[in-house]
């Protein structure tokens, strides 16, 4: 599998420093890890972008203002059951005082849908001499088992999902283009269920590995994504690459009959109409290309209505995206938003791919002063949903900067208090007072840019020495 060979494994020792940031940025804090045997260390950060929105989440401590002096205290978030707040903790109030501090039930999904998403690398056969050659080497009764997922019996997987790249990388032998083992469809068991407080569809989705995908994330353009033949929504754009994932068939294949879009939204719909008299959720996780194919499928699930109940709430869909790429554009964010599609991005700083597309032209910069809308505002690549933001690199493994295996580990980590390492954040404290001296906001702006571009060039120009051990993007 992809992912372990990155996995940075030095002996952690976490810490948390708090530092100043502006009001909307809600910190959760630094973690140093360091190798005792060869003094690397690896500094980690996570912070939260959103608006403010009126929390009634029984996840959250009551305020001191809106409490009563008779009545009782509400119990701290640790001890209530995720069945009592799973609706929270898929996003139905933003993750609102959610991520700092990070909730101990919101760290424990996270690392458990991390965990069902590294099946679909353990599980993919990258053995050009094996008869599984670009599927799974395992059935689906045994993926999960197989893969070393905890509590394996918790899901059951009901179908494998397949998706076939609209390139042609040998022009000159015109070779079909062949399915490839994308992820899975599961649902949750009748055990699971009383755990949960609901049934639970889950959807994995890698990321890259092949060569044909490399060359759909190239294809940055904007096109309309038109997935809704009632509404075709020309302002709603994406990027053509991953919507020709997304979409494609092949013919040539028997498991390229359908397109990833048609094979999952047909499980899907069989799934939801199953167990439309129970409690019910659409979860669905994706790595690095993976999340924007969990993206474009969330969006699709909605804009076609397939998670509505007549008289009923409707099925909530999120999204949990690790280390993901932009995907659309400002109409797209807009379109999710309206639709009621959750997404909690867990980034890393460091990590070039969360970046792109749009690394110039994006979010950031579709606004003059942050309040006139430009001309090309439209035409900029725009994040989709909530950030979970860590912060950790190493120059001697750069690759650990978008692994997936290194992402779980490190939003598992415990957190200590902020006074433990005060002393061992000097420098990096000194280095932000410093740089607030003697630069304004603007060239500061400038240099974290450049500083990113940097990191970026870096990674991409080391891909040639890595290639062979298939980094997954």
């Amino acid at each position: 599998m992809a992912t372990n060979i990155f996995t940075q494994s030095p002996n952690y020792s976490p810490f948390l420093i708090g530092e100043k940031i502006p009001q909307q940025k809600h910190n959760l804090g630094h973690i140093s890890l360091s190798d005792k045997t060869s003094n690397k260390k690896l500094v980690i950060s996570s912070s939260i972008m959103a608006p403010p929105i009126p929390s009634s989440s029984p996840l959250s401590p009551p305020s001191s203002s809106s409490m009563v002096a008779h009545l009782p205290r509400a119990p701290p978030a640790s001890s209530l059951p995720l069945s009592r707040v799973w609706r929270e903790i898929q996003g139905s109030n933003n993750w609102e005082n959610l991520i700092d501090p990070l909730s101990p039930i919101l760290q424990q999904e996270i690392t458990r849908y991390g965990n069902l998403l590294s099946a679909s690398y353990k599980g993919f056969d990258l053995n050009p001499s094996s008869k599984r050659y670009l599927n799974c080497k395992y059935g689906k009764k045994s993926l999960l088992k197989e893969s070393g997922i905890y509590d394996p019996d918790g899901y059951q997987v009901t179908k494998y999902i397949y998706a076939t790249p609209d390139i042609n990388i040998n022009p000159i032998q015109n070779e079909p283009n062949r399915a490839r083992w994308i992820g899975y469809v599961a649902v949750s068991s009748d055990d699971s269920v009383k755990r949960l407080g609901r049934r639970d569809i889950v959807v994995t989705f890698r990321g890259t590995v092949t060569n044909p995908e490399w060359m759909a994330n190239l294809m940055s353009s904007l096109t309309p994504a038109r997935l809704d033949p009632h509404n075709p929504r020309p302002d709603v754009k994406v990027e053509s690459g991953f919507l020709s994932l997304y979409t494609s068939s092949e013919s040539e294949s028997k498991f390229g009959l359908e397109s990833c879009r048609e094979q999952l939204l047909s499980e899907i719909s069989r799934l939801v109409n199953k167990y439309k008299d129970e409690d019910m959720s659409i979860t669905l996780a994706g790595h690095s290309m993976g999340s924007s194919l969990a993206l474009l499928l969330a969006y699709d699930i909605a804009e076609l209505g397939l998670n509505k109940r007549r008289g009923e709430k409707d099925v909530p869909v999120t999204v949990f995206s690790f280390a993901g790429p932009r995907v659309g554009n400002l109409g797209f964010k807009k379109r999710c938003e309206e639709l009621g599609v959750k997404v909690l991005r867990i980034t890393n700083v460091n990590d070039p791919i969360t970046k792109l597309p749009g690394f110039l032209f994006n979010e950031n910069f579709r606004a003059l002063g942050g309040v006139y809308e430009l001309p090309w505002s439209c035409s900029c690549y725009t994040h989709v949903g909530v950030e979970l933001t860590l912060d950790f690199f190493d120059v001697q493994n750069i690759s650990c900067v978008h692994d997936l295996d290194t992402y779980i580990s490190l939003v598992n980590r415990p957190r200590s208090s902020k006074s433990t390492v005060a002393e061992d954040n000097f420098g990096s404290n000194f280095f932000n007072k410093t740089s607030q001296m003697m630069f304004p906001k603007g060239q500061r702006r400038a240099l974290r840019l450049r500083n990113a571009a940097t990191k970026a060039a870096y990674l991409i120009g080391s891909r040639n020495l890595i290639e062979d051990t298939n980094l997954e993007i």
